[in-house]
């Protein structure tokens, strides 16, 4: 019986790339996503909760999805597409995601009461917002178009809105793009297993790669990104990440055609 032909060493380091990228990509949006929501929903607890749940959310969606529609496509170029869509979508949320953010914030003016006087304007909204750096927890000290200003006087929201309206503003703005993202790695795995005598180690690693991608991701995000990069610079540096996530893809079927490594 004639033995599978092994991966190109080009092909394999592409692979890795793409896998150990989109994990730093999905933990950037987390990351600098707790903060650019601030200015709508405080910095309550409840919207670090929110951004991490919701980003797991997305990745189980993620991972769910992208296997079966890599049995079904075989193409790198199929991820392509739809890491197309989430570049675009996350170089447009400085622009478009404040008016889903201030539908969510306005619905309550109305038929909320007042603020009960005495409090004050310099209060933490929690212990943890209390301990996070001032330009963290201000966003830079800019209000984001179409934010709130800082000096307008919010009603009193319902525990259980403040409880998720967070939850709802994360899932607008970050919900798709992450959940593009976390298709990588299963696809990744499809595109790479050739024997099923090695598809678990193949596994382990690709998910080790996308880890070690996150934890990149994090301590850039934290350390670099937010220190030198305003909010919409970053999501401009992710969204050309993205796509150039997209274009790894289109690569990988122009040099290494799927007929050529089965």
């Amino acid at each position: 019986m004639e033995a599978v032909p092994a991966t190109s060493r080009g092909r394999t380091i592409t692979l890795g790339v793409l896998v150990f990228l989109g994990g730093f990509a999905v933990m950037v949006l987390e990351i600098v996503g707790a903060r650019y929501l601030q200015p709508w929903f405080g910095g309550a607890f409840y919207v670090w909760t929110s951004q991490i749940g919701v980003v797991m959310l997305a990745l189980a969606m993620g991972y769910a999805v992208g296997g079966r529609v890599a049995d079904r496509q075989k193409r790198s170029s199929g991820l392509g597409l739809v890491l197309i869509g989430a570049g675009i979508f996350i170089l447009i949320i400085p622009e478009a995601a404040p008016k889903g953010l201030n539908a969510i914030v306005d619905r309550h003016a109305t038929d909320a009461p007042p603020p009960m006087s005495g409090a004050s304007d310099n209060e933490p909204a929690s212990e943890l917002a209390s301990e996070l750096p001032l330009e963290f927890t201000l966003n830079e000290g800019k209000t984001p178009a179409g934010g709130p200003a800082p000096n307008e006087e919010v009603p009193e929201v319902p525990v259980i809105w403040r409880k998720l309206d967070p939850a709802m503003g994360s899932a607008v703005v970050f919900l798709l793009p992450c959940f593009a993202l976390a298709m990588i790695a299963p696809y990744i795995i499809r595109l790479a297993a050739h024997k099923v005598a090695s598809v678990g180690t193949l596994s382990g690693t690709v998910y080790a790669a996308s880890t070690a991608g996150s934890i990149g991701g994090v301590f850039v995000t934290a350390y670099v990104l937010i220190d030198h990069l305003s909010n919409t610079e970053i999501f401009r540096f992710t969204g050309l990440l993205t796509l150039g996530l997209a274009g790894l893809c289109f690569a990988l079927d122009r040099l290494w055609p799927p007929a050529a490594t089965e």
